[in-house]
């Protein structure tokens, strides 16, 4: 299917002159139920590594867990759900590679997925230093947050909420702000040889010029991150996959090709 893509608007972020952008597709907003769908058919070719990266993305957030009960320190959940979401996107690269080996239509290998993160490997470890430095930014600012609460309050509903609603705006600016720059940049950073800077503000400008379907979009994530949270990560199994093999059919279909792609 051949689709039109949008000449690149001149803006803050195109003009900036740190790196070029890669132009974009406009988006429908029914194109994140499509990536879904799609990623339905890639668990169903590649079941095993589906399963096995499954297991892994659950083993993540069961730690998490384990350390908030280890420390005692209650207020430390929403972090560590916003941490996770962080982590994530640089984790899900070995299953970018299972759709992108079915799409060229090899049979995946879990060793060519776990060599996946070293394509374009300075440039994907800057990522993932990006996405840390975030991570313990939202920390110190959670710590914060923390210390503000006092300490002769009761653990009721009533004396939280204030906190809770403080954390959960600054949990919220965090994760627009992760969806701006995550959104594309790693499958940009595995498929291609580009810089840093001109993966993330490719990503930036997508989510920026497609407001609505990656609003959207954001929201399916959060859904299936709660709905793995409720089911106590058993759920992540399979969720996480679904969403990783999505995410690479949003790249594939947002992010302009020199030739078509097969699956879009």
């Amino acid at each position: 299917m051949s689709h039109s893509f949008k000449h690149t608007p001149h803006n803050a972020i195109t003009d900036s002159g740190i790196a070029r952008v890669i132009p974009c597709r406009e988006l429908d907003l029914t194109d994140p139920f499509k990536w879904l769908v799609l990623a339905v058919h890639d668990m169903r070719r590649a079941p095993l590594h589906t399963l096995l990266y499954g297991a892994l993305f659950a083993l993540v957030p069961w730690f998490i867990v384990y350390l908030v009960k280890l420390t005692g320190w209650h207020l430390i959940i929403m972090p560590a759900i916003v941490c996770f979401m962080l982590i994530g996107p640089f984790l899900a690269a070995g299953l970018y590679d299972v759709s992108w080996e079915l799409e060229k239509g090899h049979r995946p290998s879990f060793l060519h997925s776990i060599k996946a993160t070293t394509r374009n490997a300075v440039n994907g470890w800057g990522f993932a230093v990006v996405l840390m430095i975030l991570m313990i930014f939202w920390l110190r600012v959670a710590s914060l947050i923390h210390a503000l609460y006092p300490p002769y309050l009761d653990e009721t509903l009533r004396d939280l909420w204030p906190f809770l609603i403080l954390g959960t705006g600054v949990g919220v600016l965090f994760s627009v702000l992760l969806l701006f720059i995550s959104a594309f940049t790693q499958p940009i950073l595995m498929e291609r040889k580009v810089d840093l800077a001109t993966a993330l503000l490719t990503s930036v400008n997508a989510v920026w010029l497609n407001k609505l379907p990656m609003a959207l979009w954001a929201g399916i994530i959060f859904t299936i991150v709660v709905l793995g949270f409720i089911t106590q990560f058993v759920g992540f199994i399979l969720l996480m996959p679904l969403l990783g093999y999505a995410t690479w059919h949003a790249y594939i279909d947002t992010i302009e090709t020199k030739r078509a792609r097969n699956y879009v």
